[in-house]
């Protein structure tokens, strides 16, 4: 018995050797462990999807609040002073509470990259901004028209038929820029995505339509001949067709630019005034920057057609018969075809392209009587005061 009892103590002190033996060991495994683990690299371990992307959502809102925290007005306890309330009423409307140095008041159609340093996006700024409205059954005449610009140029091509995957067979669309709506025209697009903000990055603005000729056409030599004879507001000369309507923007065969013309009899109160001058059609007007901010401020949100508006344009420039002029060495042929007219709807028993045309007219009314009220008011203002 007493044999027994001294065997069990004996069994019970080794049990309890070999107890502290494995803590201790698990111990130093478990350190040893706890050191090397930083150094494992998940990148060489499967994990399932779901883990990875908790990973992913944990670190990116670890360093989420760590930049948090960074922020100076966040450091610091409690009682630390607010910082002083912002307000500069010299920033853009709205901006008034930042900072000048944060406020950018401008943007541009550069496409930007989702990687590396912003910085080094852009190998080139295109200096210039064109515009087409267009259906895909055009597009081999844009693909034409396209190619007389250079790498200086910023393609824009408003599609108001929905379609603009296809387009992706010509190389140069994939650097072009896409916006659709559809069954709208150019100057509906115009208001609404040419800003004088969103274009202020280039110095000319071309906003034309989908059939012109450009064979007789070079972009370079044209900005090169509107900068020479100081126009404000410009287009390609005409060449004589069916498709010419006023004498002022056909094309003549011996100058580089002309600026006024002879029209049928009265119909021209001042040799100065359209459409003897001061004058361009609403076809492929081309715009300077600053002509088109005050452009883009007359043209009416629900008269999408643009009608009356050619007539007005010399208000925005200063004197207007020596502003706007027609290129003529640099020209083009207007293909009269009437794409935009098969986008009408038929009513009261009328054609598309009538109910198209009839809104036109009715516009060009309009848009006459809105701007003569305008000077009406505004000078019945100033009687008063």
């Amino acid at each position: 018995m007493g044999t027994s009892l001294r065997s069990g103590a004996f069994r019970k002190s080794n049990d309890n050797i070999r107890l502290i033996v494995t803590t201790i060991m698990g111990m130093v495994l478990g350190y040893f462990i706890g050191v090397s683990f930083p150094s494992v690299s998940f990148s060489k371990i499967t994990l399932p999807s779901s883990i990875i992307s908790s990973f992913d959502l944990a670190f990116n809102d670890d360093r989420r609040d760590s930049t948090i925290r960074s922020f100076p007005e966040n450091l610091g306890s409690g009682s630390t002073p607010v910082a002083p309330k912002i307000y500069v009423p010299t920033n853009p409307r709205g901006a008034e509470a930042l900072p000048p140095g944060i406020v950018v008041s401008e943007s541009d159609f550069y496409l930007r990259r989702l990687w590396g340093e912003p910085s080094e996006d852009l190998k080139k700024k295109p200096k210039y901004l064109v515009t087409f409205t267009v259906g895909l059954k055009q597009k081999d005449n844009i693909n034409q028209a396209v190619k007389k610009f250079s790498d200086d140029f910023q393609i824009l091509l408003f599609h108001y038929d929905g379609r603009t995957s296809e387009w992706d067979q010509f190389e140069w669309s994939q650097r072009a820029i896409h916006v659709s709506a559809r069954k709208q025209t150019k100057w509906w697009y115009a208001k609404r995505f040419l800003h004088p903000d969103v274009v202020a990055a280039y110095d000319y603005i071309f906003i034309w339509d989908e059939d012109l000729g450009v064979e007789h056409f070079n972009a370079d030599k044209y900005i090169a001949l509107v900068k020479k004879h100081g126009l404000e507001i410009s287009q390609p000369g005409l060449e004589p067709n069916n498709g010419l309507t006023w004498q002022m923007t056909k094309r003549l065969g011996d100058k580089e630019v002309h600026k006024d013309t002879q029209e049928k009899p009265g119909w021209c109160s001042d040799p100065h005034l359209p459409p003897c001058a001061a004058f361009v059609e609403i076809m492929a007007p081309v715009f300077s920057r600053e002509a088109w901010r005050c452009v883009w401020h007359m043209i009416q949100n629900d008269l999408v057609h643009g009608w009356g508006l050619d007539f007005a344009l010399r208000r925005c420039v200063d004197p207007a018969h020596e502003k706007i002029g027609v290129v003529d060495s640099q020209w083009i042929v207007h293909q009269v075809i009437p794409s935009l007219g098969s986008q009408g709807e038929s009513e009261n028993g009328k054609a598309p392209w009538q109910g198209v045309r009839d809104r036109c007219k009715n516009e060009w009314a309009l848009f006459q009587d809105r701007l003569a009220n305008a000077d009406k008011s505004y000078f019945s203002q100033l009687q008063r005061n």
